[in-house]
């Protein structure tokens, strides 16, 4: 099926596990393609699948993942270098803070690519750097990530399976469907009607210095992922010595949950930019590239914004491929979008600032429709 190979490289090794489940072959009669899928936008997706890998593009740059990575430490070791030379009165601290903030966002992007090994051709060599970069560099589990992420993937915005809209309703209320239900049952978490508004100060710069601090260490022991939890304490044993060096403690703690508060916020709107605007709703059990367009959408590319945000400006590229290293993105769109056009999918490209403005019109839109229905309008 599409969504297993997207998800799998090396398709001989995962093969092999799949043996043990096969309970038999599908009678002549009967169809292999579920009457909720496209049938023909399957077969020509299965077209341009094989075409994306006559062409190389699944074929990592190495090259370009060696200089990202460069940039990472060099912006590391720079924000430390620049308190330790310049002392650590408010404009060095200030500057400092910019750099780190920078260095662990790039390290997020990167993460991701190694997540979905998509930097080397061995699996095995992406998860080893997959575990420097986000457990040492960061300070995070990837084992962690990759458990919520391949859900994420797997049903995008589809209620109850993608952990990453789990913030409906307890924090906000998402989509058109879903805060209509929420307001006919009269079920009121949160003040609704102003969740375009207290979105600013609460998702953004407390998602990581809170909840993902917590829940990246509960899932880490509960599951026993020891050699994350170890690699883990080695990026707080290193940050804390270093920075502990040059800054008091309350100066230490503020410049650690600042730093955390604005790579928050960078995360948080570049990651929901793609997916909180579209639509969500409970699983349809469409076609892979259906369930992927219906809640997914690009912004326009640019040299800043591929840097600004991991390439995942592609996102409609990478949720079809997600294996697809991401300097090849725009290579494959011109593809998808002719796909696209002949089976009458919307294809959402827009502006970078469109896209942050459309996340509070979203929230704004849906928390008004669960204001009337809870008003009984």
């Amino acid at each position: 099926q599409d969504a297993f190979v997207a998800f799998h490289v090396d398709k001989r090794l995962v093969s092999k596990y799949l043996k043990p489940l096969q309970i038999g072959e599908l009678a002549p009669d009967q169809p292999g393609i579920e009457p909720t899928k496209n049938e023909m936008l399957v077969k020509d997706f299965r077209e341009l699948r094989a075409t994306v890998e006559r062409m190389g593009l699944l074929e990592p740059n190495q090259l370009f993942f060696f200089l990202l990575l460069a940039h990472i430490l060099l912006l590391d070791t720079a924000a430390w270098l620049v308190l330790f030379y310049f002392g650590t009165s408010l404009l060095p601290f200030v500057f400092s803070l910019l750099l780190l903030t920078i260095s662990q966002v790039q390290a997020s992007w990167l993460q991701h690519d190694l997540g979905h090994l998509s930097v080397f051709r061995k699996t095995k060599w992406n998860h080893l750097l997959h575990k420097f970069v986000m457990c040492h560099l960061i300070g995070a589990s990837a084992k962690w990530w990759t458990l919520l992420h391949s859900q994420h993937h797997a049903k995008p915005n589809c209620f109850h399976k993608d952990p990453d809209i789990d913030m409906h309703p307890f924090l906000f209320t998402l989509g058109k469907k879903f805060s209509v239900e929420l307001g006919i049952k009269k079920k009121k978490y949160m003040p609704y009607n102003h969740q375009h508004k207290y979105f600013f100060i609460t998702l953004p710069p407390l998602l990581f210095p809170t909840y993902f601090h917590c829940h990246t260490f509960y899932i880490a022991y509960t599951k026993k992922y020891w050699v994350d939890l170890a690699w883990m304490l080695t990026f707080y044993i290193r940050f804390f010595y270093t920075y502990g060096s040059l800054l008091e403690t309350k100066s230490l703690l503020a410049y650690y949950f600042i730093f955390r508060m604005l790579e928050s916020s960078w995360f948080v709107w570049v990651s929901q930019m793609n997916h909180i605007p579209m639509d969500i709703d409970y699983d349809k059990n469409l076609d892979w590239m259906s369930t992927q367009l219906q809640a997914t959408c690009n912004v326009e590319q640019s040299l800043f914004n591929d840097w600004f945000t991991g390439h995942l400006n592609f996102q409609i590229e990478h949720h079809l491929f997600p294996s697809m290293p991401r300097h090849n993105y725009w290579k494959v769109a011109p593809l998808v979008k002719s796909l696209c056009a002949k089976h009458g999918l919307v294809y959402q490209c827009k502006p970078l600032l469109t896209a942050f403005a459309d996340i509070v019109h979203s929230l704004k839109s849906s928390g008004e429709l669960w204001h009337d229905a809870y008003m009984n309008k």
